[in-house]
């Protein structure tokens, strides 16, 4: 099944939801998820939600991390990577020595295309008519009794330890 998702990326296609929930459902199968496991940016449609409730896999816990637009594109957008290691520097957060070249071999980094602006406002607009709905998907859930999901939304523009912090705690309870 990843072979053919696989194949069906690389030629730029969508792979279906029902071959997703096939290589979700046997991944979380194997022995390493048997007391659970993390599923960062999936499901990401209301289809997608919805067949993994009617395939009986269970979610304790839905985290929804916000962070506005721009500063989602400020973020990706000021990354910078070196291609052979893939290191990765940011023009503000974290700049290399000297603009645009890498500090360890003096060659010159690159913007991956996926970080170019237009990439990600594309990306986000995708978001905001797909899987922002979601939110509420979950929300409902949330109330629907015990076995339900709980979600909990945080505040993505906090420090990195104070999110996960609250992320661990939200867990715990």
């Amino acid at each position: 099944m990843a072979k053919k998702a696989k194949d069906i990326m690389n030629a730029g296609g969508l792979v279906s939801d029902d071959l997703i929930i096939n290589l979700v459902k046997e991944r979380i199968a194997k022995p390493d998820c048997v007391n659970g496991c993390i599923l960062d940016g999936f499901p990401r449609t209301i289809p997608q939600a919805q067949a993994l409730a009617d395939a009986d896999v269970a979610i304790d816990h839905v985290i929804e991390i916000s962070v506005p637009d721009d500063e989602i594109v400020s973020r990706l957008s000021g990354r910078r990577q070196h291609p052979g290691s893939g290191r990765v520097y940011h023009v503000d957060h974290n700049p290399p020595k000297v603009e645009g070249i890498d500090d360890v071999t003096g060659e010159a980094l690159i913007q991956r295309e996926d970080d170019q602006e237009a990439t990600i406002r594309d990306r986000l607009s995708t978001y905001h008519e797909q899987t922002s709905a979601l939110v509420g998907f979950y929300q409902d859930k949330a109330k629907e009794g015990d076995d339900a999901p709980n979600y909990d939304k945080f505040d993505g523009t906090q420090g990195i330890d104070d999110v996960k912090q609250q992320i661990l705690s939200a867990l715990k309870g």
